[in-house]
């Protein structure tokens, strides 16, 4: 990763989307298999490794834990499990950077370690809550220490013994159920889960590809304590998350036909591709097969005309970190289209609705947050009156959006604060460049 600490993007506007894209591998998978292979019995070999700055924080950390890794080279690493109690306290605390999926599930693997261990990260994700996970491990009989307000940095004590419990999740969160399934394989008893609607369910797929037993019965998945895991061979497919930009940017750009390669299409993950395909859009399913436990497909997407929608409940949490992508989607489709149900929004990296509103308005869009979602009007996006300067926040999937909205824009779009990109989706702008964007990266 580059050592600059400020990104910019310029685009252009105009173009279509063609040809053939595969882009990173996903992120959520990646940090699932560093830990699971690393607690694992024996050598795992991993291809398609995302290596972006998230996950080679979650990398560097067990490295610093004592795990031998080799690698990632092209994707590619093997790494040298050491069994469920085979990690060691590692000096000084670990950075997360600005990941929230890392600090959270280690929060639960490392609250049944007998060592101490403080995770850090960076200014955005020390602001962001972290009770959701520290009070269900306390029931469970962990010791983690918080910041007043509940966030990072976290101190994880060690304690003679977690106990398995049954646990109602109060919103839907794979990175909560995550976290208290990697704590349950260090519980006594039982550890069950019941989830108000379905979640990304990597870990339990990631376990099961392991040897560890999983049950799963309706919104209930359940684990025992005292298993082992098994090393063995797991291929990443590419990133659904990544994906959406290019499935929003083809779908709105006229011309557009682009094929998207090996891209995980797990159920639980491709609300994206029920929203747009509500609103209009043509999208298809191409040799569908399955790759280290996930559904993959290649997936061709054409440019057609969209219309704005009433996005149906159950598709929220399937589709909670491609919903910047969509709010584009929307600015550029017929009529209105109204989101509820997706407070989490407001706590990821950034405000995503408020921040997205934001920088829609500016580019002349009727864009009306509101407490749990948004109201989006489509329209011309224009930002040839406010000379298209928009803030990301600091957050890639903010930036990577107004990035492909340049597409359907009348006059270039500037992003600024953007280099988390390299966070989830290294090489972003010479990739979303091959394809067609009018986009240029601005460092200094």
């Amino acid at each position: 990763m580059s050592t600059a600490t400020e990104l910019s993007y310029s685009t252009t506007p105009g173009g279509a989307l063609t040809g053939r894209v595969r882009v990173p591998g996903d992120k959520s998978i990646s940090h699932r298999a560093i830990m699971l292979a690393a607690i694992a019995e024996g050598e795992t070999r991993i291809s398609g490794f995302l290596e972006g700055a998230d996950a080679l924080a979650t990398l560097a950390a067990f490295r610093r834990m004592g795990v031998e890794i080799d690698g990632p080279t092209e994707g590619c690493l093997s790494v040298q499990g050491v069994g469920l109690r085979g990690l060691r306290a590692a000096e000084g605390p670990l950075d997360m950077g600005n990941s929230g999926t890392a600090m959270r599930l280690l929060s639960g693997l490392l609250a049944g370690q007998s060592f101490s261990t403080t995770l850090i990260g960076d200014a955005s994700l020390t602001r962001r809550p972290m009770q959701r996970v520290t009070a269900p491990l306390a029931e469970m009989g962990a010791r983690i220490l918080t910041s007043a307000h509940g966030t990072a940095p976290l101190t994880i004590e060690p304690v003679s013994q977690l106990t398995g419990i049954d646990y109602h999740l109060p919103m839907a969160s794979a990175q909560v159920k995550s976290c208290l399934m990697l704590a349950g394989l260090y519980a006594e008893g039982e550890t069950c889960i019941t989830e108000t609607a379905p979640t990304r369910d990597h870990t339990e797929r990631m376990l099961s590809t392991f040897g560890y037993p999983v049950r799963r019965v309706g919104q209930r998945v359940c684990l025992s304590g005292g298993g082992r895991l098994v090393g063995g061979r797991l291929d990443i497919p590419a990133d659904i998350s990544s994906a959406a930009f290019f499935l929003v940017g083809a779908s709105i750009a006229e011309g557009s036909d682009l094929l998207l390669e090996n891209v995980g299409i797990n159920p639980t993950r491709v609300g994206v591709i029920n929203i747009l395909r509500a609103m209009g859009a043509n999208i298809a399913l191409i040799d569908r097969r399955t790759s280290g436990g996930e559904p993959v497909a290649d997936i061709r997407v054409k440019s057609a005309r969209l219309r704005g929608i009433h996005i149906p409940l159950d598709q929220v949490a399937l589709a909670i970190d491609e919903f910047p992508a969509l709010f584009i989607a929307a600015a550029c489709a017929e009529g209105e289209t109204i989101l509820t149900g997706a407070a989490e929004l407001r706590v990821k990296e950034s405000d995503r609705i408020q921040v997205m509103a934001d920088g829609l308005t500016r580019l002349g869009i009727v864009a009306e947050p509101r407490p749990d979602g948004i109201r989006i009007c489509g329209g011309q996006i224009d930002s040839t009156e406010r000379h298209g300067a928009i803030d990301a926040h600091g957050d890639h999937r903010i930036a990577m959006s107004f990035a492909m909205a340049a597409l359907l824009a009348r006059g270039g779009i500037e992003i600024h604060d953007c280099i988390n990109v390299e966070t989830s989706f290294p090489g972003f702008a010479a990739l979303a460049a091959r394809a067609g964007l009018g986009i240029e990266e601005l460092r200094g």
